[in-house]
């Protein structure tokens, strides 16, 4: 089936984090009761830290941005201008697939990544894309995930940093995980790329992955 892909804020015009999750649940309603195919959004944010359903009350920021509670998984992260964010709102084709779901959105990134030099890994028990480290550094993690799928259909998505500021960073523990650190495409390549110059690809990436695993009927189990 066709993914259909609308790019709702890129470049100069950053939307609001609550809108685009209202259109996320709209969305997701219609895809669910098969009024509308599948669609990924792409957009870049306003600043933003969210919350998921693991974080706890003192991993909060106090540097005055705001903070939404979401309902996907995972604990603390921060969405912004520079951000390519990616919403997949599908109907799985097996809707107990979830890690390989996960698994594809790692691979279309991967490969736009390994496509500008940046070589990228997955670490077992740890979702994202990240960037290993070396000579004793850090793993740096280049792209979020974080995902909700409610009736077979997906919600939420990813996060690629592409030439956002790293400072909101240093106020959180991002998703958690205490001994890596955070870094964009912009910070490894040392000039500036922004979301609109990767989205093609990433759209490409997506559509040829995600397409075998999106439902053409009611999803099987």
């Amino acid at each position: 089936m066709t993914i259909e892909f609308e790019r709702v804020g890129l470049g100069e015009s950053f939307v609001p984090y609550l809108e685009a999750w209202d259109y996320q649940k709209r969305l997701h309603d219609a895809v669910a009761a098969d009024e509308q195919g599948p669609k990924i959004l792409f957009l870049e944010h306003e600043a933003v830290y969210t919350a998921g359903r693991r974080t706890e009350d003192q991993q909060l920021p106090q540097d005055g941005t705001p903070v939404v509670e979401v309902d996907r998984g995972g604990q603390l992260t921060w969405h912004g201008p520079g951000q390519l964010i990616g919403y997949p709102i599908v109907k799985l084709a097996k809707i107990n697939a979830i890690r390989l779901y996960v698994e594809t959105l790692e691979e279309a990134l991967m490969n736009v990544l390994d496509e500008l030099g940046i070589k990228t890994s997955q670490i077992k028990g740890r979702s994202g894309v990240w960037v290993p480290g070396s000579n004793g550094a850090q793993d740096r993690k280049i792209a979020a995930i974080g995902i909700r799928i409610n009736h077979g259909v997906t919600m939420h998505g990813f996060a690629l940093n592409c030439s956002n500021t790293l400072e909101p960073y240093e106020q959180i523990i991002a998703c958690g995980i205490t001994d890596a650190g955070v870094t964009s495409i912009s910070q490894e390549l040392g000039r500036t790329v922004n979301p609109i110059d990767v989205a093609d690809r990433v759209q490409q990436e997506l559509e040829r992955l995600l397409a075998p695993q999106v439902a053409t009927a009611l999803p099987t189990s």
